[in-house]
């Protein structure tokens, strides 16, 4: 399993419209293959803060599946314009759990 994390800053005053995308934007990447599960957590010292978490079953299933997909294009017209700035995504695998 590998995990997904992007530290997402969405311009002020956008947060409803972005969740609201977000919720639509959820079905695009639940229906990739590989995909296990995901989580959008908003920031409680940083109103325009958000934290991704997406679980994936293999590196390759975001990297090439999702990104290379049609369904990716219609998740970047949906939410790609909400960000500043573009967030940095990177992957980790478990070493240690508690």
């Amino acid at each position: 399993m590998v995990l997904e994390q992007a530290l997402l800053t969405v311009r002020d005053g956008e947060q409803p419209a972005f969740e609201a995308a977000f919720a639509e934007a959820r079905a695009i990447i639940a229906g990739m293959p590989g995909f296990r599960r995901l989580s959008l957590s908003r920031c409680l010292e940083r109103r325009t803060g958000y934290l991704l978490l997406v679980e994936w079953d293999r590196l390759e299933d975001h990297t090439e599946g999702f990104r290379g997909s049609v369904e990716y294009e219609r998740w970047r017209q949906l939410l790609h314009h909400f960000y500043d700035p573009f967030p940095v995504v990177e992957h980790f695998e478990t070493v240690l759990t508690a």
